[in-house]
């Protein structure tokens, strides 16, 4: 046999028979004998014939690839990864892998057309969203792929009447968690560090949260603590540094994600704060640096094994024309030190 890789020709050659016969009895078809299939079978393997998988998927309209896109938010380093994600990344890679799906990574670009760059380019059967950027931007980007008929699933705000198929955290109640806990503790005057608006549903929601549990304590919910911030430790650094300039009085923090919580963690400290002693301080996302922080930082956990295991799940439902809805995660507090709940 020439060195040149082995073709269902050659096979078929050499068995006697047809090349749809080979195609058949290689993949077990009733159509085929058992005598026929074994010797089909035998000289495949011993010319280490390989069934080529981009054919077969030519053949079948299927790529068997799912596309994961990530909307560029930065990270702590210059990666554009939010490290919230980098856990849900390693879930959706193996729940594609157990389901046979290759992933094709990218990063979301705000300005392409999504669906034709993946699955009308038959490059993905499927796409899985990490991230949104500007909410109201990507809806309108959304609105168009649900008319198209398009497959796609997103990690995201859960909202009434929105299009498309959503899975993401009870933003509100986890918030609401976390600022209950705090004001149990006896802090009265908490500042809230993040975007409350319809542009991040997410940090929305929180701030929901927020004011849910200063009322129910009893507390007066004063506007000049919320500060906007972005994902970020900048943000969070420059948002407390706003705080702290303004001689407005706090004595607790809660940042809209770690990354924020990390950045005032930081300011304070710079500008002779303890942490929790002067001001306790509290985020969200359980992000792996979160527990390494001084003091250990405390925040929510939003189960991502979980969630891209459920992505995974459910693109290819929408893939098989199955009947999906969005789903609504819980989340749990994770109390360390920078809430004061340790100390003696």
């Amino acid at each position: 046999m020439k060195d040149e890789k082995p073709t269902s020709f050659d096979i078929a050659h050499l068995a006697g028979v047809s090349q749809p016969t080979v195609s058949r009895a290689l993949r077990n078809s009733p159509l085929v004998s058992e005598e026929t299939r074994e010797k089909i079978q035998a000289i495949a393997k011993k010319l280490n014939y390989q069934v080529d998988i981009n054919a077969r998927n030519l053949r079948s309209k299927e790529t068997k690839t799912l596309a994961l896109l990530l909307c560029e938010d930065p990270g702590t380093d210059d990666s554009l990864i939010n490290p919230f994600f980098l856990s849900m990344l390693g879930s959706i890679t193996r729940a594609s892998g157990k389901m046979g799906y290759d992933l094709l990574i990218s990063f979301q670009q705000q300005s392409g057309d999504w669906n034709a760059d993946y699955e009308n380019a038959h490059r993905a059967d499927g796409i899985i969203f990490l991230g949104y950027g500007d909410y109201i931007t990507y809806m309108e980007k959304i609105a168009h792929l649900d008319r198209m008929g398009a497959h796609f699933i997103t990690w995201g705000p859960v909202l009434a009447k929105q299009p498309g198929h959503f899975i993401g955290c009870d933003n509100l109640n986890s918030a609401y968690l976390s600022i209950k806990h705090l004001t149990d503790l006896g802090h009265k005057k908490i500042a809230f560090l993040g975007i409350a608006s319809e542009h991040r549903p997410e940090f929305n929601q929180r701030y929901q949260g927020y004011v849910k549990a200063l009322l129910e304590a009893g507390l007066i919910v004063n506007p000049k603590l919320q500060i906007d911030a972005d994902t970020s430790e900048e943000m969070g650094y420059e948002a407390t540094i706003e705080l702290l300039k303004g001689k407005l009085q706090f004595d607790a923090i809660f940042g809209a994600s770690d990354l924020i919580a990390i950045g005032a963690i930081k300011a304070l400290q710079e500008h002779g704060k303890r942490v929790p002693e002067d001001v306790a301080v509290v985020g969200f996302d359980n992000i792996p640096t979160a527990s390494y922080t001084n003091p250990p930082l405390t925040t929510v956990q939003q189960d991502t094994k979980l969630a891209g295991e459920l992505l995974v799940d459910n693109i290819l439902k929408l893939i098989r024309g199955e009947d999906v809805s969005s789903i609504l995660m819980p989340a749990k507090l994770i109390i360390r030190d920078s809430c004061g709940a340790h100390l003696p």
